[in-house]
């Protein structure tokens, strides 16, 4: 496609937009003017005959004349006679119907059928002193119209549509022959100066064409004019002279751009250690976005060694040093191994998220996958230590999942690519509350509501964690059940049900049922001294469930 044919499906559609835009607008004006002018008018009509009609039979009461049938007729035929006196053109009409659907009066013959009788008086009965539009005689009108009780009249003052509405088509047939002549203008126009600007172009082109043709660097274009085009002509004929000083350039800085992507490569290899792989891709692609923080729905893990106080000051350094490291490098593979990135270690915790830099449409799902990809593994690294005759690790695990801020936080001399908010605080709650409820992990219920039905889950409480008043729900979690176990969780979460319903005798039978299945099961025990504590002193009224925590 030409650069004339560029320019003119650029331009022109711009302007006859405009065009378009400013007649629409001149044309809507003018329209409204007209209509509201013509609908005063018809309406100003309208009320004249409804005081003539008014004023005819009050004569007709002061006279006491309304109970002689004659009298009645006159006045019917003077307001019929004032009907006729307000025509203005042939195409108006004035009628009326009595109650049997008969014509009373008309300022012109009409035919009408009965059917657009029935039509014409059901839009009456639901309209109230409004214009409408409805036909008469196969002929489309617009109606306004008023009920005269002394006369049982529907009086209906009418004009054909295409009168009523004569002007506003006129000014839409001008409106159109204004654009279409304004468009003729603009595309000759647009031909005219396209061809002065483009001539100069192809005088450049068909230089370089010979240049590339012979390498005959000696060529150059006529300047031809002091404009844009000209200075076009000029700096190509500079260009020329400084190709060969820019050939060299351009070895250069090839050179160096080898140079630089092994220095890349290297610098991969070494943070690829300490930063995820999606991340430093992110990074060389777009260095700035890096420090714009960004809202994200992610799934957000606290991974914490129970008892480390305890451990470390039971080893040597080098030792602990070693059995941390193994414990380390076997979690971080887990969490990255499933598309997770590993955060930071705090001390002996690890923190990971999933969802970010790289969104995944599983990213909840593998989060709690891998929590238990973490607590298998486990089992692995404690036989190594009791081999090794060093002190096994327990863990605890928290995920939660909303809406966090994620991105570089830090200065310009040190940074992290880090989540911060609520939505990680609370994370953070959970792994802690695995102490509580002595529980290897730990799930909210924003998460529970991502990997329902995908993985066995079992409600634990309702609870409020230090520092907020909004309970949420906990769950615990596996791989998978069976036997006893499964059909355990299954009465507890139906005695879960009936706790919420202050049901605490059946909740209680519940929980009982669990311990039968499960002796030694902390929560049932937990949870069923809690049923029989509100069965013999209930709750307060409003009560919802939630164990307020008092600490982490």
């Amino acid at each position: 496609m030409s650069i004339r044919s560029k320019i003119i499906l650029v331009v022109l559609p711009l302007v006859i937009v405009t065009l378009v835009l400013a007649g629409t607008a001149s044309y809507f004006a003018a329209a409204k003017g007209i209509t509201r002018i013509t609908q005063q008018f018809f309406g100003f009509k309208l009320n004249e005959l409804r005081k003539y009609a008014e004023n005819q039979w009050a004569l007709l009461v002061e006279n006491n004349y309304s109970g002689r049938p004659d009298m009645v007729l006159a006045a019917e035929n003077a307001v019929e006679a004032y009907s006729h006196s307000i025509i203005l053109s042939d195409t108006e009409l004035i009628f009326a119907l009595d109650g049997e659907r008969a014509v009373a009066m008309a300022t012109a013959e009409f035919d009408i059928s009965e059917a657009e009788k029935a039509a014409l008086l059901r839009t009456l009965e639901e309209t109230d002193d409004e214009l409408f539009n409805a036909p008469i005689g196969g002929v489309d009108r617009v109606i306004r119209a008023f009920y005269f009780t002394p006369f049982q009249w529907w009086i209906l003052l009418t004009e054909k549509n295409t009168a009523f509405y004569r002007d506003v088509d006129s000014i839409t047939l001008q409106t159109i022959i204004m654009i279409g002549a304004a468009s003729a203008v603009v595309v000759l126009m647009l031909i005219i100066f396209t061809k002065l600007l483009i001539t100069p172009l192809k005088r450049v082109i068909k230089t370089m064409d010979r240049i590339i043709g012979s390498t005959d660097l000696s060529a150059r274009v006529e300047v031809e004019y002091q404009d844009e085009t000209g200075q076009l002509a000029h700096t190509f004929n500079l260009m020329i002279t400084e190709l060969e000083k820019a050939y060299t350039q351009i070895k250069r800085y090839a050179f160096d751009a080898v140079l630089a992507r092994k220095k890349e490569q290297r610098i991969r290899q070494i943070f690829q250690k300490y930063v995820p792989k999606d991340l430093i891709d992110k990074f060389f692609a777009a260095p700035e976005s890096m420090l714009v923080g960004d809202n994200r729905v992610l799934a957000i893990l606290f991974s914490d060694i129970r008892s480390f106080t305890t451990i470390s000051e039971g080893m040597a350094p080098d030792d602990l040093v070693k059995s941390l490291n193994r414990y380390f490098s076997g979690q971080v593979d887990i969490i990255m191994n499933r598309n997770g990135i590993v955060d930071k270690y705090i001390g002996d915790a690890i923190m990971a998220f999933w969802g970010a830099p790289v969104k995944h449409d599983d990213d909840a799902l593998q989060s709690v996958l891998s929590g238990l990809d973490m607590i298998d593994a486990l089992r692995g690294f404690n036989e190594t230590q009791r081999d090794l005759g060093k002190p096994e690790f327990r863990i605890g695990i928290g995920i939660n999942y909303g809406i966090v801020t994620v991105g570089n936080i830090g200065s310009e001399r040190k940074m992290d690519y880090t989540v911060i908010g609520d939505m990680v605080n609370l994370a953070s709650r959970m792994e802690g509350l695995t102490k509580l409820y002595r529980q290897e992990i730990l799930i909210s219920e924003s998460l529970y509501v991502e990997i329902q039905g995908k993985l066995p889950t079992r409600l634990l409480d309702t609870v409020a964690v230090k520092g907020k008043t909004r309970g949420i729900k906990i769950y615990t979690v596996k791989r998978s059940l069976a036997g006893d176990e499964e059909r355990a969780w299954a009465i507890h979460n139906e005695g879960m049900e009936a706790y919420y319903r202050c049901s605490f005798e059946d909740a209680a039978a519940k929980f009982q049922g669990v311990l039968d299945l499960l002796p030694g099961d902390f929560i049932a025990k937990v949870l069923l001294t809690r049923c029989k504590n509100y069965a013999l002193t209930p709750p307060p009224e409003g009560w919802d469930g939630i164990e307020v925590m008092k600490s982490k």
